[in-house]
């Protein structure tokens, strides 16, 4: 997935974050939501690790070794800012008080089930908050390319990888389009330019429902 694809579905993530929310951003595409929101937005981005009002990153050379992300790339300190050790990082997210967590994903059912962590037979160094977060933030998107490179769907009637969570995704952004996971099933809300409708069932193998349907750029 070329960097302009990843900009456009962190883009659309962006216009989900709302002012004066706590928010945790996975590794990958969700790390470049921040890029997208406006300066004047006022929102304390969380890391499991251990940083409460994370910032962007710094300039070449004003790096601080032991400030970073959970992914390891150095950031810097928003003014009210905190940081702290990962017990209390975890205790953050296990009492519920991350208004918004923003994931990759490997697989989404149409029920909002999330496999995101492990492809059997493969090496990884674990889940990291993955579980946490499914389980206990107040809203949970995920943002991934709406295929795999075989062509095959992401978006399924069951997930058939090793789960995360049950039922815990609100919503999902790719690159071909916008589905809302509701309490009566899978909505498609938006297309991404140039997917039409038929490009969106035929790489869906979810059942899904459509309500005032938008294309965007």
């Amino acid at each position: 997935m070329g960097i302009d694809i990843r900009n456009n579905i962190a883009k659309r993530a962006a216009q989900e974050v709302h002012p004066n929310s706590v928010v945790n951003l996975g590794i990958g595409i969700p790390s470049l939501v921040p890029n997208h929101l406006s300066n004047d937005i006022n929102v304390m981005f969380h890391a499991e690790n251990g940083i409460l009002g994370m910032g962007p990153s710094p300039e070449q050379g004003l790096e601080d070794e032991n400030l970073c992300n959970a992914g390891g790339f150095p950031v810097t300190l928003l003014p009210g800012g905190s940081y702290f050790d990962s017990s209390i990082a975890f205790a953050v997210i296990r009492r519920g008080l991350i208004d918004l967590t923003i994931l990759g994903a490997l697989q989404v059912s149409e029920k909002g089930d999330l496999a995101n962590w492990i492809v059997p037979g493969k090496r990884v160094p674990g889940m990291g908050g993955a579980i946490d977060l499914a389980q206990k933030a107040k809203r949970v998107i995920v943002v991934m390319n709406h295929i795999n490179r075989d062509g095959s769907p992401k978006i399924l009637k069951e997930c058939t990888l090793p789960l995360t969570a049950n039922e815990c995704v609100n919503m999902i952004i790719t690159d071909m389009a916008v589905f809302e996971i509701r309490e009566n099933g899978l909505w498609l809300i938006e297309i991404m330019k140039p997917y039409t409708l038929a490009d969106v069932k035929a790489y869906t193998e979810a059942e899904f429902q459509i309500k005032e349907l938008k294309y965007i750029e």
